[in-house]
């Protein structure tokens, strides 16, 4: 895409969004993408009084993202910028914060600044690689954090005779692991995450754990001497699939010791106060593509193992403990909302603690029972959220994008439920223009989500709304294989993905044009990744839409296998391709590409390796060849996340979107 062409789509598409609005509602135009704001990960002070996030913010004239630390107090009062940097979390006495930050002599590095001082931090460490997931001991001595350490090289050559001056090419890549790229990085540097240890006041960073294993965050215990992690520290780590086990390394003594041993996973350990307990997730080793992991807990020295939470249909994380040890918090997913709810250690049935038709992430609990989240629905972009746990009624204090919003007209959302196939039931939400008249017909875009084993919800969605202020009606459902719904509809697609998806998606489609509103002559689909697969799959199996949009696709198991970013793709499939490549071929959307007759853009970032390039290039060719209307747009140095938390370049977000309206307004009847 030349940047004079994609310049003069911008125009075109903000200035006849302008001229519309200036005759009708203020709706939510693309251009403040640009301006949009997001808050991440907030903290709370161990007191309950003061909440610290990263807010995440456009960088216009660089076209990047930058993060800032903002600082609030918990009833809302005094927000303000604190400095720059991210990741900040409290010291276990709240005077202090660590965070990172660019730092010297180059990269990211760990900072920890007083919060009764005027300065930007102390720099602490002179770290060669970026450090992640930063956790305070309880005694606020030392910080843990995981990073990556090169492994020794499997092939080295002698020094080669390369002449004075000569100008070679870089050497060979040698490359002898499983999986060695990961998308949005590219090749995995040679080497593992381990866990760290450096002193609060600076000071040389300890490695903890050593082999070549990658190992989880960490998690300290109370007695500041020991630290407990999750991990796979087997022989032929790489070949094991799903097989974490829950460890502990004891700092004086470097001794680690696994006090898990299941034939399955064991992940996310979370130590109680009194350090009796360990809470942790995971579930037996099968062959399902999706899993519910149950909440387990274990003495400190790994005995009296037991499932807490075996009648819940529902995988939790973000565990936290009640401070007096009675029992463990937890976020889940359930059909379209996140909440919060209270295990007791006795099991049984856990309590809901929030309530509500929102997405709610719970990300810190102080000592005094206050939280600290983020919350977001329909009409709410995600902003800091605090309630106490005594009377959980989530109160925003922020308002990030309020500016933007502010006179603007929203869609309305409306959550539907229809009968499927199979005797299943699927949820989904209608996003109507903002001036919806229902004796008009309007075109219906059907969105699909990635996975496909994730969950579209209630929160707030840009896009979705943009293209509803551009006189769209869009359906994002939920079809089988969704998490959120419990076990039984998430593998209902074991070893039938895309096909039964297929049925749950038309069927919404059919439940909305039965509203009378839709102009069935102009149905449009589109969808990334997973979406991008059922994108395919649909205009191979039926004419009914104008156009579709398929962005960042697989079309070709048996390619797909072998050249995405990690080998456990293999196992999604009854027989591994060598052995019988029919139900490869049979479930990919390339075998029906002898039917399409559909207009359909392709949409990928040109250095994705989740859904590699080469997926898109085929598809491309099989329709050009038989010269069904196509195009293929290739977003400049974005990986497989542009439309998402992965997206590099702001920009790119922009031609995503403006691309995919194109399209479809391109085959308007």
């Amino acid at each position: 895409m030349k940047l004079k062409n994609f310049c003069f789509l911008l125009i075109l598409i903000f200035s006849t969004s302008a001229a519309a609005q200036s005759t009708s509602v203020k709706k939510l135009t693309l251009d403040l993408f640009l301006d949009w704001k997001y808050v991440q990960n907030p903290q709370i002070s161990p007191d309950g009084k003061q909440i610290i996030y990263t807010r995440r913010w456009t960088d216009k004239i660089n076209d990047k993202f930058e993060s800032d630390i903002w600082l609030v107090n918990a009833d809302g009062s005094r927000h303000r910028y604190l400095l720059k940097g991210s990741s900040p979390v409290w010291s276990p006495d709240g005077k202090r914060i660590a965070f990172i930050a660019p730092g010297q002599p180059t990269g990211a590095q760990i900072f920890v600044k007083w919060m009764d001082t005027p300065d930007a931090g102390t720099q602490i460490t002179r770290l060669e690689r970026s450090p992640s997931n930063l956790q305070w001991s309880p005694d606020g001595k030392s910080i843990a954090f995981n990073m990556l350490v090169p492994a020794k090289p499997a092939l080295k050559l002698p020094p080669m005779p390369k002449p004075d001056g000569a100008k070679w090419t870089e050497p060979p890549r040698v490359v002898d692991k499983l999986n060695y790229r990961s998308d949005g990085s590219g090749y995995r540097p040679e080497g593992f995450s381990h866990i760290f240890t450096v002193d609060a006041e600076g000071g040389t960073a300890r490695q903890i754990t050593d082999g070549d294993y990658n190992h989880g965050s960490p998690e300290w215990w109370t007695d500041s001497k020991t630290i407990v992690f999750s991990g796979v520290r087997k022989d032929d780590a790489e070949y094991i699939r799903n097989g974490d086990e829950i460890y502990a390394a004891n700092l004086s003594t470097g001794k680690i010791t696994a006090l898990t041993d299941r034939d399955g996973t064991d992940a996310n350990p979370s130590i109680s106060p009194n350090g009796k307990f360990i809470a942790y997730v995971g579930n037996d080793r099968n062959n399902d593509t999706y899993n519910i992991q149950d909440l387990y807990v274990m003495d400190s020295d790994g005995k009296n193992k037991r499932v807490l939470s075996a009648d819940f249909d529902r995988t939790p994380f973000g565990l936290s403990w009640a401070r007096d040890n009675s029992g463990v918090y937890f976020t889940t997913e359930d059909k379209g909302t996140n909440n919060l709810y209270f295990m007791p250690l006795t099991g049984g049935a856990p309590r809901q603690i929030t309530k509500g038709n929102h997405q709610l992430i719970a990300s810190s609990i102080s000592e005094t029972g206050i939280v600290a989240g983020i919350a977001s629905d329909a009409n709410e972009p995600g902003d800091v959220v605090v309630f106490d746990l005594k009377s959980p009624a989530p109160r925003k204090v922020t308002d990030v994008n309020g500016d933007l919003l502010a006179g603007r007209k929203l869609g309305a959302v409306e959550e539907i439920w229809y009968d499927s196939v199979d005797g299943f039931k699927v949820q989904g939400w209608i996003v109507k223009p903002p001036d919806f008249d229902a004796s008009k017909k309007y075109p219906l875009m059907l969105y699909i989500h990635g996975g496909p084993h994730a969950m579209y919800g209630i929160g707030f969605n840009f896009e979705f709304q943009n293209h509803a202020a551009e006189n769209y009606v869009v359906l994002y459902t939920n079809p089988r294989g969704s998490s959120g719904y419990g076990k039984k509809f998430g593998n209902a697609i074991n070893n039938a993905y895309p096909s039964k998806d297929y049925d749950d998606l038309m069927r919404g489609v059919d439940e909305v044009i039965k509203k009378g509103y839709i102009d069935e002559k102009n149905l449009f689909v589109t969808g990334g990744s997973g979406g991008g697969v059922l994108t395919t799959w649909i205009v191979g199996h039926t004419d009914r839409f104008a156009a579709a949009v398929a962005m960042k696709p697989v079309v070709n198991w048996y390619s797909f296998v072998g050249t995405t970013d990690g080998a456990n793709w293999y196992y999604n499939f009854k027989k591994l391709p060598w052995e019988d490549p029919s139900e490869h071929i049979q479930r990919s959307p390339l075998t029906y590409v002898g039917n399409v007759k559909t207009p359909t853009m392709i949409l990928t970032g040109d250095l994705d390796l989740r859904t590699p390039l080469e997926q898109t290039e085929q598809y491309y060719r099989a329709l050009k060849l038989r010269k069904v209307p196509t195009a293929m747009v290739r977003l400049n140095n974005e990986y497989h996340g542009f439309n998402g938390g992965g997206l590099r370049h702001p920009s790119n977000r922009l031609a995503q979107i403006s691309y995919l309206r194109l399209w479809f307004e391109k085959f308007k009847r």
